[in-house]
């Protein structure tokens, strides 16, 4: 069934959908951070679906979906395509059902999404460098080997599945005036639209996308979907570059505006999650927050939710995403300063950092680099720092010694 053939998703569907999960997928806590609600003089609330089961808001959907399943379709099994939490929660829940699954995902998803896959019972393809090219692997198998496919957002019943957050909103908050939501292949964001404008049609739903990957946003500007070339975004679970007819419909009734952020300015906000509200939320997940953090998000409204969709960020992504939020945040730089190659011009250098309170990580030599002179040695340095005008303050200082300085990953 073609998605311009489905019907779009009601309140109904929602309500209906609660009970088919309910036991299945936790009603994930909703709280209010004080750090950031008395920094922005607003009431911010936080819908943690980094605490789902699996990690992510995704398996709600999958179960929605595969209990629609009919039983000689359950007994071929089902297949998917998945930048990663779709793929586990798709695993996950056709296990528990006893339905067998592949998933499909692209070759640069992150390995910890993919073990984790395998873990709840999927048979993992590795494919493409995109969702798209691991989609179009998926539809390949599923054609041949005549499995049932579980489409990541453009399903009603896996739209319905994640409209149920849209109802524990209301439930949790009743007092919301405007809710963010990550959009990718935006089901999420079509679901949670949907309930919350059939019972709160004033409350203002606000749509995320990674700037890099901006397709939905671009379809809204162009009245039409659309198919984006060259994207890319460090925010894999939102990594989409085609607009689907379906949920673009739904989103271009329901949301009220979509915002983009940078992958620095979701590298920042995973970085203030992880230290002000003590949460680890993935690159999507930490998209909505980003628009607050960066003051794209002017609203007046003073009760605010951030829906944090995910949580699986593995350790080498993460140790990636913390570096560039702390250069994002001014907090770290890297220079190259090039110094005398004799003994004491190294202790120079150090002294005029450690006089202005520049706290070195790293520091290598080299002397072979093309284009420094005989008798001179190129000195790299990270520095710890304490924002944009420290760093400013580090640069002159050494400008002023006579040194000269490049830059590299800094905030400026």
């Amino acid at each position: 069934m073609s998605e311009e053939k489905f019907k779009p998703v009601t309140l109904e569907d929602i309500q209906k959908a609660k009970e088919n999960i309910r036991g299945s997928a936790i009603v994930t806590p909703l709280k209010k951070s004080n750090y950031f609600s008395e920094v922005f003089k607003k009431n911010i609330f936080l819908k943690m679906e980094n605490l789902q089961n699996t990690g992510a808001f995704k398996i709600r959907g999958a179960r929605n979906k595969l209990l629609s399943l009919t039983e000689a379709e359950k007994k071929k099994g089902v297949i998917t395509a998945s930048a990663g939490n779709h793929a586990q929660g798709v695993a996950y829940q056709a296990t528990q059902l006893g339905i067998s699954s592949t998933v499909v995902m692209s070759e640069n998803t992150p390995m910890a999404k993919v073990l984790a896959t395998r873990g709840y019972g999927a048979k993992v393809v590795l494919k493409g460098s995109n969702y798209d090219d691991a989609y179009q692997e998926a539809l390949r198998i599923q054609k041949e080997k005549g499995l049932v496919f579980v489409h990541g957002y453009a399903d009603p019943y896996i739209v319905a599945g994640q409209g149920t957050i849209g109802l524990e909103i209301l439930e949790q908050c009743p007092e919301v005036e405007a809710v963010v939501v990550p959009i990718g292949g935006g089901g999420l964001i079509s679901g949670i639209s949907t309930a919350i404008k059939s019972l709160k049609p004033n409350v203002k739903i606000i749509g995320v996308q990674a700037a890099g990957a901006a397709s939905m946003a671009e379809s809204l500007n162009k009245g039409q979907p659309i198919t984006l070339k060259n994207t890319y975004t460090m925010a894999e679970g939102i990594f989409v570059n085609q607009t689907s007819p379906y949920t673009f419909s739904m989103i271009q009734k329901n949301v009220d505006q979509i915002l983009t952020v940078t992958d620095d300015e979701i590298a920042g906000a995973i970085l203030q999650l992880l230290e002000k509200a003590k949460i680890l939320v993935e690159g999507a997940g930490a998209t909505t927050l980003a628009t607050l953090l960066t003051g794209k998000l002017a609203i007046p409204e003073k009760n605010i939710c951030f829906v944090l969709s995910g949580g699986n960020l593995d350790v080498t992504t993460l140790s990636h995403v913390l570096e560039r939020g702390m250069v994002t945040e001014g907090r770290m730089v890297k220079l190259s300063v090039t110094i005398n190659d004799k003994p004491g011009a190294l202790h120079q250098l150090t002294k005029i950092l450690s006089e202005i309170q520049a706290n070195i990580m790293q520091v290598s030599h080299d002397r072979t680099t093309q284009g420094v002179q005989f008798g001179k040695t190129r000195v790299d340095l990270t520095l710890e720092t304490k924002g944009a005008d420290h760093i400013e303050e580090i640069l002159s200082s050494l400008q002023k010694a006579g040194y000269f300085v490049e830059t590299f990953l800094n905030s400026r």
